[in-house]
């Protein structure tokens, strides 16, 4: 009997495509919480062909805080065993540390808002020394624009210090950050697998609104609904609306020299072109990354596909 792939993760829904693929090719798998999970850390072998590691930073918000921390010693015990990990050590530590995503593009020498980082909200207004207003005040570990709160001025967030209203999230650290506006009202999200160029789409936004998880996107730019496998039946619409786009080869080159170096095999990158000035800023590395909604009608392929492509060539 041939080893069953491990997929690795806690949300209910994000992977029923992938599981579907899987099933269709039938490839025997196998799922594990991370929120309830137990290993050996005496054994010499694996029962699993290959490991995916699908962690999420936000799972902190669905009661599953304790498998953040856990995800990282599992990964280094996989990888002692030799067992192919997709989306390992590497990759999921730049996964969980906003922190480290920007001195990984400092190192590359790639642009991305003007930051500080903190741990005590104390610091929080002598960090904005020298920025921009607005600022955003992000949580180091978050997923899903969850623990990002933007202030409008410095008055703002002395106020919100003196409350005690600064949430930094599960590991008491946070980044406070320029805010920027986004030239043409979208960002840009590049997809990647095997630290190579997957596809791109623009995800139009508000501005308002952090979370911009592309499985959650409703409409294609020119108002066609897209078929959200990846949500449950019952989700809300967000209003967010996206398009294929092909960025230019510098940004593509930029994004595949971030994934190699950061070592995540499967994740995406957000960047925008500052309205201020017109140059482009990353600003996101995820190596939990939903595929785009309905992606046939916005990118022309299904990304699933090629996606299980990877994992049989990875376990070979």
């Amino acid at each position: 009997m041939r080893k069953p792939f491990a997929i690795y993760h806690e949300h209910p829904d994000w992977f029923r495509p992938l599981f579907a693929e899987l099933e269709r090719r039938d490839i025997p798998f196998v799922r594990l919480d991370p929120r309830a999970h137990v290993y050996d850390s005496g054994e010499h072998s694996s029962p699993y062909a290959l490991v995916f590691n699908r962690m999420s930073p936000s799972a902190y918000l669905r009661g599953g805080v304790q498998g953040m921390f856990f995800t990282v010693g599992f990964m280094a015990h996989l990888e002692r065993l030799g067992v192919p990990v997709v989306n390992g050590l590497n990759g999921f530590s730049t996964e969980i540390s906003k922190a480290r995503q920007l001195t990984l593009l400092e190192s590359l020498g790639l642009p991305y808002p003007r930051s500080r980082v903190i741990n005590h909200s104390s610091k929080a207004v002598e960090a904005s020394e020298g920025l921009r207003f607005p600022v955003v005040v992000k949580a180091n570990i978050g997923g899903s624009g969850a623990g990002i709160v933007k202030f409008a001025s410095r008055d703002v967030l002395v106020a919100a210090v003196e409350a005690n209203q600064l949430d930094f999230g599960v590991d008491h650290t946070a980044l406070v950050q320029e805010f920027v506006p986004a030239r043409g009202g979208h960002i840009t999200r590049v997809e990647t697998l095997g630290g190579k160029f997957l596809y791109a789409i623009k995800v139009y936004t508000t501005g308002e609104s952090f979370n911009l998880c592309p499985a959650d996107i409703c409409q294609r730019a020119d108002g066609v609904e897209l078929v959200r496998a990846a949500c449950p039946i019952d989700a809300p619409k967000t209003g967010l609306k996206v398009e294929g786009y092909t960025p230019p080869p510098e940004v593509i080159a930029a994004c595949e020299k971030i994934m190699q170096t950061a070592g995540i095999d499967v994740g995406g990158i957000e960047y925008m072109v500052d309205d201020r000035d017109g140059k482009i800023v990353y600003y996101d590395v995820n190596a939990l990354s939903n595929f785009v909604a309905d992606a046939v009608n916005v990118v022309g392929f299904d990304p699933f596909a090629r996606l299980v492509d990877y994992l049989v060539a990875r376990a070979k």
